[in-house]
């Protein structure tokens, strides 16, 4: 017996809720489920990928402190189709990935992007 049964969701604060869901709609094709606001006053944003039902929410909550990521704290993993592609669509919005690609042991081609706040996404393109 579990003592959980699946992961629902993961949460980002972000400080700036319009320029996060841009990024992540425009950008890497996420799809929002649901907006609102907390009891004690965040703005929440509910976003997933097409082929995901794991859910990543976002947060915003006002005069809380500015969120300064890390470097190699956190990241979220993201499976493209197409690298190559993903690159031309990226190169097309002005942005470009900030490592890789690079080919792993296994055979997957992995590269990151940046979103903002500084939060990494990593992209991976399975062997076929």
């Amino acid at each position: 017996m579990s003592i959980v049964s699946r992961l629902l969701h993961t949460r980002y604060r972000v400080n700036d809720m319009a320029r996060t869901v841009d990024f992540y709609t425009r950008v890497l094709g996420l799809v929002e489920v649901s907006r609102h606001q907390s009891p004690r006053g965040a703005q929440l944003v509910f976003l997933k990928a097409p082929a995901s039902e794991e859910l990543i929410e976002l947060c915003h909550l006002p005069g809380s402190p500015s969120v300064q990521v890390q470097p190699d704290l956190t990241h979220l993993a993201f499976q493209v189709e197409d690298l190559e592609q993903f690159r031309r669509h990226l190169t097309g919005l002005g942005l470009s990935f900030s490592d890789g690609p690079h080919t792993t042991e296994s055979g997957s081609r992995i590269a990151f992007i940046e979103a903002p706040e500084g939060y990494e996404v990593e992209l991976i393109q399975l062997p076929h």
